[in-house]
């Protein structure tokens, strides 16, 4: 039931048959199965999706799994949500159909048509994209539909030549999906379709620059093959392109979220971190951390925490000035994953170094620590802080140790 009818349950009665079956809600999508009953989508959509096959209130088998948008009844819903918003009752919105899986299969049809013009094979995927682009449910019936497949053969023809709209459009679509390991592996396999992406991360177009490094980064997180991801991160300037795309300015958001997933992909071969660190991912990281939405920080955060692993990359970050200070502010500030990354690059740093101990001491380490052990975190992250409080044990000022008898319930073990 919408929240604005939670304290109205007295001043406002919902005709039965504006509510669903299952939810026992008011219908915000009423949807007619095979059996002629009526659901609102999400509760059908789940019910199917749990593995039931049986209409829920005939019991009657579904035999045929299309749900019928029943528009007659949602305009009745719509009319009695205005007919009483005197009492705080919302108009539910009409909402956006789902793709037409005939639609879907034509548009691929006319995509992949060797006999059809250039321009209707364009129109066909800027349509698509843009079908995709609308939700979920248009992904998965466009998915249902064979359409990676298709989108693959398009996006990697005629690598070898001057890229092309037909290209950039399939790619741009597909940019959109995830991959099986198979799909991932026509693209790893073959060193000539990887540098091709690679070689399209310095695009003009900032958009085919980032659908190139979506791409990238779900065949690297999609394949086993460690000899695969090690080969796609060694191709030349893929760093540097994953870099770019992080540095573009912030008026383009998806670079931002795509370019900190492709590198963290990239990053998790240890072979090849050296080239992250000398692409400039050092610097880029550091002055993008602020920027980073939740997850995308988190993501941040481990890849740094990644090429603190190597000597060079503990050494770039260590010569940023703000590197320490801002690792010492957030490390308590995101989620319990954020601050297990934070506490590993600080020990990994503070380790290396004597200037970086300083640093992290008069930003204030000590007490985020020792709040730190006596927070609800992950065991690794208190262990990391256990381990980064013993090796700044000879840096902390006399007035520090005396008020950290104050921590009582700190679990932090004698030394």
């Amino acid at each position: 039931m919408p929240a604005s009818l939670e304290p109205l349950d007295v001043g406002v009665q919902i005709p039965y048959h504006f509510r669903c079956p299952i939810s026992l809600e008011l219908m915000r999508d009423p949807v007619t199965v095979c059996t002629g009953q009526t659901y609102d989508r999400s509760s059908i959509e789940s019910w199917v999706a749990t593995g039931n096959t049986t209409c829920p209130v005939t019991r009657v088998p579904l035999t045929d799994f299309t749900l019928i948008p029943n528009h007659t009844l949602r305009r009745l819903i719509q009319d009695w949500c205005v007919a009483n918003r005197s009492f705080g009752v919302e108009r539910i919105p009409t909402p956006k159909q789902p793709a037409d899986p005939g639609l879907v299969r034509t548009l691929l049809a006319q995509a992949s048509s060797g006999s059809g013009s250039y321009s209707m094979r364009v129109s066909a995927l800027r349509r698509l994209r843009g079908l995709a682009r609308d939700s979920d449910k248009n992904r998965s019936v466009i998915a249902a539909n064979n359409a990676r497949e298709v989108l693959l053969s398009i996006a990697f023809s005629d690598v070898g030549s001057e890229s092309s709209d037909l290209n950039h459009e399939a790619l741009a679509v597909l940019s959109m999906f995830a991959l099986s390991e198979p799909e991932c592996l026509f693209v790893a396999s073959e060193s000539e379709r990887v540098g091709y992406l690679v070689k399209l991360l310095f695009h003009s177009s900032v958009d085919i620059r980032v659908n190139s490094a979506a791409v990238i980064e779900t065949v690297v997180a999609g394949i086993r093959s460690s000899e695969l991801r090690a080969q796609i991160s060694s191709a030349d300037g893929v760093f540097e392109g994953i870099v770019g795309i992080l540095n573009y300015p912030l008026v383009y958001p998806r670079a931002l979220k795509i370019g900190i997933k492709a590198l963290f992909a990239l990053c998790l071969v240890k072979q090849h971190r050296h080239k992250a660190v000398a692409a400039g991912a050092v610097e880029a990281l550091i002055d993008r951390l602020p920027e980073f939405e939740k997850c995308d920080s988190e993501r941040a955060l481990a890849t740094v925490e990644l090429l603190c692993r190597i000597p060079s990359g503990c050494a770039a970050f260590e010569s940023h000035a703000l590197t320490v200070p801002l690792l010492v502010k957030i490390i308590l500030k995101i989620s319990d994953r954020a601050t297990e990354y934070a506490a590993g690059a600080l020990l990994s740093l503070c380790s290396a170094s004597e200037r970086a101990q300083a640093d992290a001491v008069a930003a204030g380490v000590l007490t985020q620590l020792l709040l730190l052990v006596q927070s609800d975190c992950t065991e690794r992250a208190k262990r990391k802080a256990q381990m980064l409080l013993k090796l700044l044990r000879d840096s902390w000022p006399r007035d520090s140790i005396a008020r950290s008898d104050d921590f009582a319930g700190s679990d932090v073990v004698p030394f």
